[in-house]
C-alpha cells in the first residue's frame, strides 16, 4: 500500500497537471482536461477529531493556478469509472482508504468561473476517520483545524465548511459519531469528540441519555482503570451499528444557551 500511494505521490502515473491522459491524473489535481470543453473532478473533505479539533485533510498545490494554497485531494473521474470509485482512487494516494469509516456524496459544484482554466465540475464526498487512527501522509499533505483554515485553492475552502455542516447535522440524527469515535470509549470521551466536531460544549449526561434513548450506544461490560486521582472506572460504551442509521429525524443536538 505504501509502495502505491509513494508511486502516485511522485506522479509516476504519465499524466501532467494540465494535460491528463486516460491514467490517473495527478492525486488532488484540478486542471481542465485539453481539448473536451469541460472536465468532472471527485474530491473528498476528509475529516477526523484530534486534541479537541475538527480536522481536514489538505494538500498544498506546487504549480499554478493557486500556486502554495491548499486544496482538497481528489481529482479526475475517468470514463470507466462512477464517482465514488474515483474518490476512492484518489484519496488511496494521500490516505489508506481503508481507514475511512465513512464516506457519503456532500454537492456537486459547477460554477462555470470556479477554475480560472475553463469549465470544471467538481463533486466532493465527506470522509471521516475516527479519533485513534493516524494514517501515514505524503509529506505534501497536513492535517489542518477546519475552524483555522490555510489559503485555500478555488473554492474548496467554501466545500470544507460544507462538510463540516454537513457532519454537524448528522451528529443529530443519526449515528454518524461511530465514524468518528474509537471502537470503546467513556462517556467524557464521546463527549469530547461531540464537542470537537460540532462546535460547542456538549453534556456527557445528556449525550448518553439522548444516544441510549435511541438505542444507538450499548455498554461493553467494561470499564477503563481509575486515573491518578482514583474514584470509580469509568465505563466503556461502543455504538451498537457501525454504518450509517437514521436515529430521530427531529432531532437536533443545539448549543448550550
Amino acid at each position: 500500500m505504501e509502495g502505491r500511494r509513494e508511486r502516485a505521490y511522485r506522479g509516476d502515473t504519465g499524466a501532467t497537471e494540465d494535460a491528463p491522459s486516460r491514467c490517473p491524473a495527478r492525486p488532488g489535481d484540478t486542471a481542465v482536461q485539453a481539448g473536451t470543453g469541460s472536465s468532472h473532478v471527485a474530491l473528498g473533505v476528509v475529516l477526523r477529531v484530534r486534541d479537541g479539533k475538527l480536522q481536514v485533510l489538505l494538500w498544498q498545490r506546487a504549480k499554478p493556478p493557486a500556486k502554495g494554497a491548499w486544496a482538497l485531494p481528489g481529482g479526475f473521474l475517468e470514463a470507466r469509472e462512477t464517482l465514488e470509485e474515483s474518490i476512492r482512487r484518489h484519496l488511496a494516494a494521500k490516505v489508506d482508504v481503508r481507514e475511512l469509516a465513512h464516506l457519503e456524496q456532500l454537492e456537486t459544484r459547477s460554477d462555470p468561473k470556479r477554475d480560472p482554466r475553463g469549465r470544471q465540475l467538481a463533486t466532493a464526498y465527506l470522509g471521516l476517520v475516527p479519533s485513534p487512527v493516524d494514517p501515514a501522509v505524503p509529506a505534501d499533505t497536513r492535517w489542518h483545524d477546519v475552524d483555522s483554515l490555510p489559503r485555500m485553492a478555488f473554492d474548496h475552502q467554501e466545500i470544507t465548511l460544507a462538510g463540516r455542516e454537513r457532519l454537524r447535522a448528522k451528529l443529530s440524527y443519526t449515528n454518524v459519531g461511530f465514524a468518528l469515535a474509537p471502537e470503546q470509549f467513556t462517556l467524557a470521551e464521546l463527549r469530547d469528540v461531540y464537542a470537537a466536531a460540532l462546535g460547542h460544549d456538549v453534556s456527557a449526561t445528556n449525550l448518553q441519555r439522548v444516544l441510549l434513548r435511541r438505542g444507538v450506544l450499548e455498554p461493553t461490560g467494561e470499564r477503563r482503570e481509575s486515573g491518578p486521582s482514583g474514584g470509580r472506572p469509568p465505563e466503556l460504551f461502543r455504538f451498537g451499528a457501525r454504518a450509517l442509521e437514521i436515529t430521530d429525524p427531529f432531532a437536533v443536538l443545539r448549543p448550550p444557551r
